[in-house]
């Protein structure tokens, strides 16, 4: 493995495990008051995104951190979406 490939699978191992606090706190306290709903969407999107490049290059380092990404990106935007409609929840004003 070459010096090129070990940065790129570094970089990809900081962005995807940076978003695992994330789903664990939700899934703690089911807080999702500041997570931003469209961010999440775009971002996820883009994600897909990388992921069909990646898969397009065969470049597995891509692949893996952007599937693995793409997962955890979901998990927080259904988990947002979960306890911010839950039925009954009543809206601050």
């Amino acid at each position: 493995m070459n010096t090129i490939t070990t940065i790129g699978i570094a970089a990809a191992c900081c962005t995807t495990i940076s978003f695992v606090p994330q789903v664990l706190q939700i899934l703690r306290t089911g807080n999702v008051e500041g997570i931003s709903i469209s961010m999440y969407i775009t971002f996820t999107i883009g994600i897909a995104l990388w992921l069909t490049y990646g898969l397009f290059r065969e470049d597995v380092p891509i692949i893996a951190a952007n599937l693995i990404t793409l997962l955890l990106c979901l998990a927080v935007l259904r988990l947002t979406i979960k306890h911010r409609f839950k039925p009954g929840k009543q809206k601050r004003q």
